[in-house]
C-alpha cells in the first residue's frame, strides 16, 4: 500500500543549489578542539540573526516603545523563543535531508500548491526588502539630508555590492555581516548608557500581559514584531546556508553538524533579542516616559534623541546603526531570492537580474509613498510590511514543522514527541494571531 503523501520519504534526486555551487564549502577540522569546530560553523547564524534586527523591527519596537513602555518586550522576547526553535528546525531539515526548504515543498506538494507557496514567499521577500529600502532611504536622509525619493533610488547600487561580496566567497560574507552587526551592538549599547532605563518596569516588560490581546492598537504592534522577529524567508535561507560547511555525510557527521550549527543559530538570535529589547527600551526610557507617547517613526525617534538625551552622538550613532541594518539585511534577502526561486521552481538567474527584480518591486512602492505622503506614510508602510511579513509566515512555518516531524522523511533525525508539540503549538499560535489581526483589520 502506498505510503501517506504527508510522511512519504524524500525522493532520491535532489535539485542543486547554486548558492553552493558559487560558494565553496567551509572545511570543518576533523580532530579539533571544540572551540575550532565551533568557529568553522559560525557564520549562517548571524546571518540569520541580520533578518532579526533589520529597519521593519526598528519601526515597530521604536513604536511600541514609544506608546506603550516596556509592556511589548515580553513580545520580543516570546517571538525570539520562537525563532530559535523554527530556525533550529530549518538547520535540521538542511543537514539531516540536505534540502532548503523550498527544495523539500517541491519534493512533496503538487505543483499547484508549489507555485501558491512560491508566491507567498516571494510576497514576504518584496516586503522584507520594502523595509530595507525604506530604512536605508530614512538613514541617508538623517545623516546626509538627502532626500527620501532620492534614498529610495539610490538603495539600487547596492545591487553591486551584492555582486562583488558575492564573487569573494561565503566566508567574506558573513564577515562583513559579524562587522555590521557589532557596529548596531555598540550604537545601541552607547544609547541605552544615555537612555539609563528603569530596571523594575523593564524586567516586569518580559512577563506578558493581557492588555497585549485585548488592545487592537497594542496587538496591531505585536503582530507587526511578531512579523519583523520571525521572518519566512529565514527558513528558506537558513535551510540552505548550513549546507555550505563540509561536514560529513554521515549519521554521525550529521549529529555534530546539528549541535554546532543549532548552537551558532541559538546564540545568534539571543544576540538579535538583545538589540531587538534595546531598541524598544531605548524608545521607553527616552520616549514614553517623558510624554513623548505619539513618537511612531524612525525619523521622530532620532530627531528627539539628541534634545532628550543631551548629544548629538546619540542621533548619529542611531543613524549609522540604521544604515548598517539596512545594508545587512539586503545582502540575507538577495540570497533568500535565489534560494526560494530555484528550490520551488528550478529557474536559474544571475545574482544581478533577481537583486535587480527585488528591488524594483520593493522601490515602486517606496517611491510613490515617498513623494506623495513624505516620511508620515513612509514609515507607517515599514510598519504595514512587518504585518504583510508575518501574514505570510504561516505559509512557511506549517511545511517545516510538518518535514521535520515526518519519521519517513528525517529517520532517527525527526523530531521527538515534545519538540512535534512545541512546534506546533508555535505554528497555531501563529495562525491564530494572524486571523485575529486579519478580522481587526477588516472589520475594527
Amino acid at each position: 500500500m502506498e505510503e501517506n503523501k504527508q510522511n512519504r520519504a524524500w525522493r532520491k534526486e535532489k535539485t542543486s543549489n547554486s548558492l553552493h555551487e558559487v560558494f565553496s564549502s567551509v572545511p570543518i577540522p576533523e580532530n579539533g578542539s571544540f572551540k575550532k569546530k565551533f568557529m568553522a560553523y559560525v557564520g549562517p547564524g548571524l546571518l540569520i540573526a541580520v533578518g532579526y534586527m533589520d529597519p521593519g523591527n526598528w519601526a515597530t519596537d521604536i513604536a511600541g516603545g514609544a506608546q506603550f513602555g516596556y509592556t511589548l518586550l515580553s513580545v520580543i522576547l516570546i517571538s525570539n523563543l520562537f525563532a530559535i526553535v523554527l530556525q533550529h528546525l530549518s538547520v535540521k531539515l538542511g543537514i539531516v535531508a540536505e534540502r532548503d526548504l523550498a527544495q523539500a515543498c517541491k519534493d512533496h506538494f503538487h505543483p499547484v500548491v508549489n507555485f501558491i507557496l512560491w508566491i507567498f514567499c516571494e510576497i514576504a521577500i518584496a516586503a522584507c526588502d520594502l523595509a530595507e529600502v525604506i530604512g536605508s532611504a530614512i538613514a541617508l536622509n538623517l545623516l546626509f539630508g538627502i532626500p527620501l525619493s532620492w534614498g529610495v533610488v539610490i538603495t539600487i547600487i547596492d545591487v553591486f555590492l551584492i555582486l562583488f561580496l558575492q564573487s569573494r566567497g561565503f566566508r567574506y560574507i558573513e564577515s562583513i555581516v559579524g562587522g555590521l552587526i557589532f557596529i548596531i551592538f555598540v550604537a545601541f549599547f552607547y544609547e541605552i548608557f544615555l537612555s539609563k532605563p528603569e530596571i523594575f518596569p523593564m524586567l516586569k516588560g518580559l512577563i506578558p500581559q493581557k492588555e497585549i490581546i485585548t488592545n487592537p492598537s497594542m496587538l496591531y504592534i505585536a503582530i507587526g514584531i511578531l512579523g519583523a522577529t520571525v521572518m519566512p524567508h529565514n527558513l528558506y535561507l537558513h535551510s540552505s546556508i548550513v549546507q555550505t560547511r563540509n561536514y560529513p555525510r554521515t549519521d554521525e557527521g550529521k549529529k555534530e553538524a546539528l549541535k554546532f550549527a543549532s548552537l551558532d543559530s541559538s546564540l545568534s538570535l539571543m544576540l538579535a533579542f538583545v538589540i531587538n529589547a534595546a531598541i524598544l527600551i531605548i524608545s521607553a526610557a527616552t520616549f514614553h516616559t517623558s510624554g513623548n507617547k505619539d513618537v511612531a517613526d524612525i525619523n521622530d525617534a532620532y530627531m528627539l534623541l539628541t534634545p532628550l538625551l543631551g548629544t548629538t552622538l546619540a542621533s548619529i550613532f542611531f543613524g549609522i546603526a540604521l544604515l548598517a541594518s539596512g545594508q545587512n539585511s539586503t545582502l540575507t534577502g538577495t540570497l533568500a531570492g535565489q534560494i526560494v526561486m530555484e528550490g520551488f521552481l528550478s529557474i536559474r538567474l544571475k545574482p544581478w537580474v533577481r537583486r535587480l527584480i527585488t528591488r524594483l518591486i520593493a522601490i515602486i512602492p517606496a517611491l510613490i509613498v515617498s513623494i506623495l505622503y513624505g516620511e508620515k506614510g513612509t514609515a507607517e508602510l515599514l510598519v504595514f510590511s512587518q504585518v504583510i511579513l508575518s501574514m505570510q509566515l504561516s505559509f512557511a512555518v506549517v511545511p517545516l514543522v510538518m518535514f521535520t516531524g515526518s519519521k519517513a522523511k528525517m529517520g532517527e533525525f525527526a523530531n521527538k514527541t515534545w519538540l512535534k508539540i512545541l512546534a506546533w503549538a508555535i505554528s497555531i499560535i501563529i495562525i491564530i494571531l494572524n486571523l485575529y489581526l486579519l478580522k481587526e483589520t477588516i472589520f475594527p
